[in-house]
């Protein structure tokens, strides 16, 4: 089996990176100008692409986890921090909002709040806590929670 058919069998499973897929192969025991070669076949075909792989965590994480969290995640599969950046950026405002909007409500539901105004310390501590993990900033996520919840 060849370098460049081994990367064809693992990217028919899922997408993955030119950092994941260089170790992938030199685990395999392939020469590096092989494994160079194969790759710059695959991204001329446009079989790979970094970004491509960005935009795919990016989209299955958001709501969950924050940016920085997704960025760190793309980091350990070796995503330079600038392509992330130009995703992210690219990424439509709106989509974000309504994954916020989830969020509250799952938190809601979990610490049972029904006034954002008047949470116990204990509860607002277990909150922040549950943000921070997931990669927000919590002072910024209640404060803007609590000025929607003003509108109202």
């Amino acid at each position: 089996m060849t370098c460049l058919d081994y990367f064809y069998k693992l990217l028919a499973r899922r997408d993955y990176s030119s950092y994941e897929l260089n170790k992938k192969g030199r685990e395999k025991g392939f020469e590096e100008s092989e494994i160079a070669e194969a790759l710059q076949d695959l991204q001329s075909k446009d079989y790979q692409s970094d970004a491509r792989v960005v935009e795919s965590m990016i989209s299955y994480y958001q709501g969950k986890y924050g940016k920085s969290v997704i960025k760190r995640k793309c980091r350990e599969k070796g995503i330079y921090a600038d392509v992330f950046e130009e995703i992210w950026q690219s990424q439509p405002v709106e989509e974000e909002t309504g994954e916020l909007d989830e969020l509250k409500a799952k938190v809601m539901r979990k610490y049972k709040i029904d006034d954002f105004f008047s949470i116990e310390p204990k509860t607002k501590a277990k909150l922040w806590s549950y943000l921070q993990y997931r990669g927000f900033n919590p002072n910024d996520v209640l404060a803007q929670w609590q000025r929607e919840q003003e509108e109202e």
